[in-house]
């Protein structure tokens, strides 16, 4: 059996990858480390559990409740809510940890369960992995040592959560929204209340579409996945822009009011902006990763904006953030993390930041997204090779040499082995979109005839 925990939490297919005793199993043992590492000393121990609309969340939701509870922790439920809202409220409650059940832009099948830390930052790798050792342990037959009588953990609903995310949105925005006509894409999601709602208050004239979920329609041609409907519903109703979440609502795509896409890096390079404008960019440097495009680079060199690069994932961009302090960073999929007032990529946060900088410019989101130009790239998977060997090769080195030589200053090559698969990603920009084509097919069959 493989590693549980992945890059964000443990997901699966419900009730097949994904069971109940699986999310009791866990909660049960996350309990106890936590419990081991001195997290709860001194009181009795609290925590936040929230979900995403899946028809699974339900009865896992109450796996969760119940393995918690079993071990002696308070439980507030928050029902609904996006994953960065139990991440907030994990640490505005004084919680000692938080979990949510989601998986996030996956199909409806899906689900996952992730822990989040006092604070409401992601629990350590290393408590993962004694979480996991503490589960596979007990699953194998080790006894639980239970609480009785009153200690056994109470569980009570928390509603108030909903009111008390959308006011820290608004509190944290630096200009009201007033005069704006917004589409919200909730993807059927987590934020299909939330985000409607901290727009209106905000000042906002609200359009919504993908906001009405029934357990089965998550992600289901709606969302930052499928933003043909959200092109299509600005232009219709002659909105400024649309903001598109995924289904916890941890990112955040948009529209321009001519139905033109917005991406991570665009939305990126306009709050860069605003953030340094304001004060508030620390060390007047962003945090992206290598995936970023190269007209991203380009435009923070052009602006004077320092730019450090990541592995790919919205966790490595956190954990560079909180390193050295910076307060932006994110990922062309739309993760982006303003650190000041979240701890993790907050995709409703993003939207109001976004407008707000339309509403306090009095300039259409087009030209503030034109300060990149996004070069033409290239993505071509090579499957069913030696990706191990991508660092060693020398004649795929020598490839890539060419190809960078005859790109000059305004393309980029990037290889990069997949960490779920036999496929190395073979990734080209250039001013050019026939060239990018062109390197990108000579490279692919490079890689495949030297790690075939």
């Amino acid at each position: 059996m493989g590693r549980l925990f992945g890059t964000d939490g443990v997901r699966g297919v419900a009730n097949a990858d994904l069971t109940a005793e699986l999310a009791l199993g866990l909660s049960v043992a996350a309990a106890h480390v936590l419990a081991e590492v001195g997290t709860f000393e001194g009181h009795r121990p609290l925590a936040v559990v929230g979900r995403d609309p899946r028809a699974s969340g339900e009865f896992l939701e109450a796996a969760v409740v119940a393995g918690l509870g079993s071990a002696g922790v308070d439980v507030l439920r928050v029902g609904v809510l996006p994953t960065p809202a139990v991440a907030y409220l994990t640490g505005a409650l004084g919680a000692d940890l938080g979990v949510m059940l989601s998986a996030s832009h996956n199909a409806m099948p899906d689900n996952g369960v992730k822990f989040f830390a006092r604070g409401g930052h992601k629990l350590a790798d290393e408590l993962e992995d004694r979480i996991e050792e503490t589960y596979r342990a007990h699953a194998s037959g080790e006894p639980w040592d239970r609480p009785t009588g009153a200690g056994v953990g109470r569980v009570r609903t928390y509603d108030e959560g909903f009111d008390n995310y959308v006011a820290h949105l608004i509190g944290v925005l630096p200009n009201r929204l007033d005069g704006l006509k917004v589409v919200i894409d909730g993807a059927h999601g987590a934020a299909s209340r939330v985000s409607p709602e901290a727009f209106a208050r905000a000042g906002a004239e609200v359009v919504t579409i993908g906001t009405d979920p029934d357990g089965l329609n998550i992600n289901d041609g709606y969302g930052s996945t499928h933003l043909d409907q959200l092109k299509r519903a600005v232009v219709e109703h002659g909105a400024d822009l649309g903001v598109a979440h995924d289904g916890d609502a941890d990112r955040c795509l948009a529209v321009d009011h001519t139905g033109a896409e917005i991406d991570g890096d665009q939305i990126l390079a306009v709050l860069a902006l605003a953030l340094r404008e304001a004060g508030g960019l620390r060390e007047n440097t962003v945090v992206a990763t290598v995936m970023s495009n190269l007209g991203f680079r380009l435009a923070m060199e052009r602006e004077g904006v320092g730019l450090v690069q990541t592995a790919v994932g919205d966790r490595y961009v956190l954990e560079e953030m909180k390193r050295h302090g910076y307060a932006l960073g994110g990922e062309q999929s739309g993760h982006v993390i303003v650190l000041d007032h979240a701890t993790t990529g907050d995709g409703t946060l993003t939207g109001l930041m976004l407008a707000a900088r339309v509403a306090a410019t009095g300039r259409p989101l087009a030209e503030l997204a034109g300060v990149m130009e996004r070069l033409p790239q290239v993505i071509i998977n090579v499957p069913d090779v030696d990706k191990s060997r991508v660092g060693s090769s020398a004649e795929l080195s020598a490839a890539v040499q060419d190809a960078e030589r005859e790109l000059g200053a305004t393309g980029r090559v990037l290889l990069r082995p997949s960490g779920t698969e036999p496929v190395v990603r073979v990734m080209v920009e250039a001013q050019d979109i026939d060239q990018a084509r062109s390197v990108a097919g000579r490279l692919a069959d490079t890689v495949k005839s030297a790690l075939g």
